[in-house]
């Protein structure tokens, strides 16, 4: 779609040119602010110039930058201790859309837009990324992607402030994991989606999304029983986090999220 209060474009080369302004965006894939009219906008500033490395690995784990693309996290490939690594292409495959859009849409975009069912938060909360935020003093600040999305459409960032990458640690990916993904027709957007993980050390970390105005984690030293989480899962998602749209009906959404919950435990249960 054209944009036709757009007045000027940057395309930054440097931090030091990052300059925003009340009526500027960002502009990394751009497969949503191109989808509808973007009335308050004058100015566009493409991140694109800044030639940030889409994913970078290390024996601490790794960095995958905003503007690295859904196709090319999807085509990555970890280490072979990292045993979770194939959960990134399991939320870039719930992403659905066009391999124009997989070439475009970025994990940043995905995780700023923070709707409910926006897989690549699912992806980076249920391992426990974090975010760096570059503020516009030059400055930056770190914070857990699962504290990042507030709700839908609802962000931790401040006015001026971008967001650099997300880094996974090589304990979260090393962790073994289990999945849970429905929406209310085969192609259509999650109406929830889980992820357990179980680390080294017995840990259990249950991840909810989609279904969810957040994303919600709970935590316990070892795998509960199945009473236990129950408790845990209606503690911790009161009625108003339920998420209500037409892609899902906040009953059944709560339905399938206690269901799935409880497979994951059962098989992370067995898998310890």
């Amino acid at each position: 779609m054209d944009l036709n209060t757009i007045s000027a474009f940057a395309r930054p080369r440097r931090r030091d040119e990052l300059a925003f302004e009340p009526g500027d965006a960002w502009l990394a894939g751009g497969t949503w602010l191109f989808s509808e009219p973007q009335p308050k906008l004058r100015r566009l500033i493409d991140l694109s110039g800044l030639g940030w490395p889409a994913l970078e690995f290390s024996d601490a784990g790794v960095g995958i930058a905003a503007t690295c693309t859904i196709a090319e996290l999807a085509a990555s490939v970890g280490r072979p201790e990292w045993q979770a690594w194939p959960l990134a292409r399991q939320c870039c495959l719930s992403l659905l859309g066009s391999f124009k859009i997989w070439n475009m849409a970025t994990v940043g975009g995905n995780i700023c837009m923070a709707l409910p069912a926006g897989p690549m938060t699912s992806l980076t909360s249920s391992l426990d990324g974090v975010a760096t935020l570059w503020t516009p003093d030059g400055g930056e600040r770190v914070l857990p992607v699962a504290e990042f999305v507030l709700g839908p459409q609802r962000t931790a960032l401040k006015p001026g402030e971008i967001l650099r990458r997300i880094d996974i640690s090589a304990e979260a990916l090393s962790r073994r994991y289990a999945f849970r993904r429905i929406s209310l027709s085969a192609q259509g957007r999650s109406g929830a989606l889980l992820v357990g993980t179980l680390g080294a050390d017995g840990a259990f970390v249950l991840s909810v999304t989609a279904s969810t105005r957040r994303p919600v984690q709970i935590r316990c030293g070892g795998v509960p029983d199945a009473a236990t989480l129950a408790g845990l899962l209606e503690a911790a998602i009161p009625d108003a986090l339920i998420y209500d749209d037409i892609h899902g009906a906040p009953d059944w959404r709560r339905h399938v999220t206690a269901h799935f919950a409880q497979q994951i435990r059962a098989e992370l249960e067995a898998r310890a």
